[in-house]
């Protein structure tokens, strides 16, 4: 049960914000952009228009992968030079005229134009870089469908990248929805690729509808954007005094003063922004994406598609600021999202399932940190994130793809010991203590961030404390996985695509297939980015704009900016300047402690201990129920074999819990009592009113002139004395006729 208190407090207390100290930075100068930008958004749909005519001609050779990793290849470099490039001054770059419609004074204008500014070149530097090392992996590991299949897999892959750099860079709302509509289409043809497979045609279509219920919030959001403030575009949208003057009623705590439909619109793209990045409610779509092919998990359902929710809200985070209750709602769904999922990672057996829920998890702790103002945290994080579980996930699909299909924990053991897999080792394990979040690891540097403005935000400290009990969590069911499948005994059983000889055991005679260049080279690139990506944390700052690091950097020179009066840099302000009014509310002081409870201190410093602490506590559990016996010369764990572990007594005396968790703990099962049957017997009903009252209708009235041509039809017989009979009949009816209408004449 959530604190009501805690939760209708937050807003007003968090908002109520001295001018020198809370953002909401107008776009007051947009220049034009060159034109070569434009190869970031065009190559990719080249790519998908050369795998079409590869796919016309048969072409059964690489020649599609190549094709999209030099597309891919080409636009990263093209966003590293736009970077290199960019003076500070955000531009736009317009590739043609698309919609302008003009109804009395207002105008609708949405042309196919991009938007360019610090959260642009952020978002597309890590989203072409992973397409395109995740494109090189996919050559290799989709290589048993080279045909038309595999230019179909391209395909989808180039159009992709495409809508991911529409919604990302388009400089208006209607182009991020294009680019949204067109990841959801991309994530159903992808997930669904084994389409004789009915799991996988059933995770495209429970993704397909899922979606479709946050893009209608989306939808009436931009509607109702574009009927308030009477624009789409970004540079027009920011700079509206009426939005400022929303955003200075809300640094007062004054709200009433804001229109129920502006504080509407923020409503409405979180809705949107919980479908996409799969927070509760709408979350169960995002685990069983996993029936895609693994490169599919990698880049759209782990690094960059689900993160789209995130960009949202980052994206429009001034207009959040103009409502009462989204934030909080934001920071409270994306906290029991972040533990729910958790819980069930822990109790799954399905390595690459066990990634998705983590997944999930993770974009909880993107929500909460957008939700408890630092969209800073929230938005370092989704660039570490997808570094680490990009990796995690391919290593995954490594395994996957050399174990004939196998993703059980229980089957699997000391894949380190096996030759060919090192690699896989290091690469799962740098993954690893990066979720995790081990200190001074790229995990720890952005979830730190995340949970410390948690405790020093008003109202808001229950959520640090979820959110430290999830990391531990979180450390606990990932190095489950890595102690149970990479050490140990060696012991291996093959997936389903192993077919049995009829011999007996169905792994006699099964080797392994250690990958191979491909593959390997990717995951050594993702493995070296996660480590460096530790880095950016230590580089990047900006003294001129008081930023720490480079993440904070890219995000406070964008429309996502938001300096917090609680934040690091608004405390340390106020004790170096001696001024009590610094970084605080409107009465002028710091009204809250600013110290972490139960353990005291300053949050900012103390949570580089504390949630190192939780961290390591949960890596210390998992080796001591999961480690193997022996591990090291030393007594760890006492796992003997791949199918059991000393957690098993031990989930045992927990009664039906474990079995509760790994079942998802029956939520899709709820779903389908209260919404998925009853819907279902509703369709039902309405196909058999169309059916019998509608078809109805209509046949009867086909059936009707069917009766009468029935009727007639001995009539024409064909006989000459029949015809003969019949116009004499007619001739009498017609005098009958007139002689009864003589009559009347002669009556009146």
């Amino acid at each position: 049960m959530i604190n009501t208190t805690l939760f209708t407090n937050l807003m007003p207390s968090l908002l109520a914000l001295s001018p020198d100290t809370s953002h909401a930075t107008a776009v007051t100068e947009v220049g034009s952009g060159p034109k070569w930008i434009l190869l970031i958004i065009g190559l990719p749909m080249l790519t998908t228009l050369l795998c079409g005519l590869y796919a016309m001609i048969g072409n059964k050779t690489k020649l599609p992968a190549w094709t999209t990793v030099a597309g891919a290849a080409i636009a990263f470099l093209t966003t590293v030079a736009m970077y290199m490039n960019f003076d500070g001054t955000p531009y736009t770059v317009h590739a043609f005229d698309w919609i302008q419609i003009h109804f009395g004074d207002k105008s609708m204008i949405a042309n196919f134009s991009f938007y360019i500014d610090t959260l642009t070149i952020y978002w597309m530097l890590f989203v072409t870089g992973l397409a395109t090392l995740i494109a090189l992996y996919a050559s290799e590991y989709m290589s048993h469908d080279v045909g038309t299949s595999y230019c179909r897999f391209f395909g989808a892959f180039g159009l992709f990248v495409f809508s991911m750099a529409c919604l990302v860079m388009g400089d208006n709302l209607l182009m991020l929805y294009l680019g949204w509509e067109g990841v959801g289409l991309c994530s159903y043809l992808l997930i669904g690729y084994f389409y004789k497979k009915p799991e996988a045609v059933a995770a495209a279509k429970k993704a397909f509808i899922v979606n479709r219920i946050g893009d209608l919030g989306l939808a009436l959001g931009v509607y109702l954007t574009f009927v308030h403030f009477g624009t789409l575009e970004y540079a027009v949208l920011f700079s509206d005094p009426t939005l400022l003057g929303y955003i200075e009623s809300a640094k007062v705590g004054n709200f009433e003063a804001i229109p129920a439909i502006a504080q509407w619109i923020p409503l409405l793209f979180m809705v949107g922004a919980f479908g996409k990045s799969a927070q509760f409610p709408l979350y169960v779509w995002l685990p069983d994406a996993m029936e895609g092919p693994t490169p599919v998990s990698a880049l759209i359902h782990a690094a960059t598609m689900v993160t789209a929710g995130v960009y949202l809200i980052a994206r429009t985070y001034p207009m959040f600021l103009t409502s009462e209750h989204a934030l909080p709602i934001v920071a409270w769904v994306g906290t029991i999202t972040a533990l729910l999922s958790a819980t069930i990672a822990m109790a799954q057996f399905d390595i690459k399932r066990i990634m998705a829920y983590s997944t999930v998890s993770q974009l909880g702790y993107m929500f909460a940190g957008l939700g408890v103002l630092t969209p800073t945290g929230g938005v370092y994080h989704v660039l570490t994130h997808a570094f680490f579980k990009a990796l995690l996930f391919l290593c995954c699909g490594a395994v996957m793809h050399g174990f004939a299909g196998q993703l059980d924990l229980r089957k699997l053991s000391g894949l380190r010991s096996v030759k060919g897999w090192g690699i896989v080792t290091l690469g799962m394990f740098i993954g690893c203590i990066n979720l995790a979040g081990v200190p001074f690891t790229a995990g720890y540097f952005s979830k730190d961030t995340i949970i410390a403005e948690a405790f020093v935000t008003p109202g808001a400290s229950m959520i640090g404390w979820v959110l430290l009990f999830t990391a531990g969590l979180t450390a606990y069911y990932t190095f489950r996985v890595f102690f149970r499948v990479f050490m140990g005994p060696v012991e291996y059983h093959p997936g389903e695509e192993h077919h049995d000889d009829g011999h007996g055991d169905e792994s006699h005679d099964f080797h392994p297939h250690a990958p191979g260049w491909a593959i390997n080279t990717v995951l050594i690139t993702l493995t070296v980015c996660s480590i460096a990506a530790s880095g950016l944390y230590l580089v990047g700052g900006n003294s001129d704009k008081h930023t720490k690091h480079y993440a904070e950097t890219m995000v406070m020179s964008s429309t996502a900016a938001y300096a917090s009066p609680y934040s690091e840099h608004a405390i340390h302000a106020a004790h170096e300047t001696h001024d009590p009014n610094a970084g605080a509310g409107p009465r002028g002081t710091i009204e809250h402690p600013l110290e972490v409870p139960v353990f005291g201190g300053d949050p900012h410093k103390m949570m580089y201990y504390i949630s190192a602490g939780f961290g390591v506590i949960g890596i210390l559990l998992a080796a001591l129920l999961h480690g193997p016996k022996g591990w090291q010369g030393l007594f760890v764990g006492g796992r003997t074999n791949a199918a059991e572990c000393r957690m098993d007594p031990i989930a045992r005396m927990c009664g039906p819990i474990p079995k509760m968790a790994e079942n998802k703990w029956y939520v899709d099962e709820i779903y389908a009592y209260i919404l998925v049957t009853p819907l279902r017997i509703i369709s039902h009903i309405f196909h058999w009113i169309d059916k019998l009252l509608i078809d109805g209708l209509v046949n009867l009235f086909g059936f009707l002139p069917r009766l009468l041509a029935w009727i007639l039809k001995p009539s024409q017989s064909g006989v000459l004395q029949g015809y003969a009979v019949s116009m004499a009949g007619g001739v009498t009816i017609l005098l009958l006729v007139v002689f009864v209408i003589i009559l009347q004449g002669g009556a009146a």
